[in-house]
């Protein structure tokens, strides 16, 4: 059976690399649309790549017109919390107007089918965990808002069309390829990437944001997602939207289990065999105390099943990655975590 054409924004990055690499090997004809300010062309490993900005309108539409898309997967974003409380307008104008901009492109050229990378950062802090689709979305931050606003646009979008979508709510995602090929390339911005970049020389120290959290040891509680897991989610919610009865859908990705800062940092440095050095900082504006997935439901719909639901791997494998990097010679990373 022919494969569809696919659209996908973003893919030179961390996420959509990994799910790029999935849909190579499934058959799919691919498209990558990526400015490459974050991603980086050498993690394109199917597919076309266009060099281009979600911005610019007209270079986008032209894509279109040159192919014809069966869907499109969007993850072209902004994605750190701090950044967006000191550059919000950055953030709404490249997460939720350039996300229009791909919209309205699907609405000219009749493309019907789309899944749209989201955040559990627009839940904010709810009063329960673990957090289901039910939530009421109430974001701390600009990140949180921007995707949220997104959202809402692709859903009154369907509503007066015929295009239907998955919607992706991202728990935290950790780890590289567990065959060694991909991983991040970009400066760590989250827990453990720059816990194992502490491990292993590259930077003299991290950081604990928060201490006095409402938790058993005062940090952060997050689940942590392999991104081969959540790769695998995209292709599931793309033969999902193939199905005739399929309807559009707001899933959850994550396990449902939740690790605190203090206890990944002390899985890393098990793992890495290093007692790094460890700061305490005061909370960073915008950051939750506990975020845990309800993730039933992406099961139930697409029969999405994790198969690296262990932090041991998520760690061993972020590890493996950076180790290769300092092998290849890539250039120092710092630290914002």
């Amino acid at each position: 059976m022919k494969k569809n054409k696919i659209l996908v924004t973003g893919g030179a990055g961390y996420i959509g690399s990994h799910t790029l690499k999935q849909l190579g090997e499934a058959g799919y004809d691919i498209v990558v649309y990526d400015n490459l300010s974050t991603g980086n062309s050498n993690n394109i490993t199917y597919g076309k790549l266009v060099v281009g900005d979600l911005a610019d309108r007209q270079q986008l539409a032209q894509v279109f017109t040159e192919h014809d898309f069966d869907a499109v997967l969007h993850f072209a974003a902004s994605i750190s919390v701090p950044e967006s409380v000191l550059k919000p307008l950055d953030y709404y104008s490249n997460n939720t107007a350039n996300a229009l901009n791909v919209l309205h492109c699907c609405q000219q050229f009749g493309v019907n089918k789309f899944i749209f990378s989201s955040t559990a950062a627009v839940y904010g802090q709810p009063t329960d965990n673990p957090i289901t689709e039910a939530t009421i979305p109430d974001p701390l931050n600009p990140y949180g808002s921007s995707k949220l606003m997104s959202e809402r646009i692709i859903r009154d979008y369907a509503l007066a069309s015929d295009l239907k979508y998955v919607i992706l709510r991202y728990f935290n995602v950790a780890g590289a390829e567990v065959s060694g090929s991909l991983g991040k390339t970009q400066p760590a911005h989250h827990l453990i990437a720059a816990a194992c970049d502490a491990a292993l020389g590259k930077i003299p120290k991290m950081s604990i944001f928060g201490t006095d959290f409402d938790t058993p040891d005062g940090t952060g509680i997050r689940d942590y997602i392999h991104v081969d897991d959540l790769a695998r989610a995209h292709l599931d919610a793309l033969i999902y939207l193939d199905r005739s009865d399929a309807t559009s859908q707001i899933l959850n990705c994550g396990y449902g289990q939740g690790y605190s800062v203090r206890q990944v940092i002390e899985k890393v440095k098990q793992i890495s065999g290093v007692d790094f050095t460890v700061i305490e900082a005061a909370r960073r504006a915008g950051d939750p105390a506990c975020v845990i997935a309800g993730a039933d439901r992406i099961t139930e719909i697409l029969g999405w099943k994790p198969r690296f639901n262990d932090l041991d791997l998520i760690v061993q494998t972020a590890l493996d990655w950076e180790k290769k990097l300092i092998a290849n010679a890539q250039p120092v990373k710092q630290a914002i975590h």
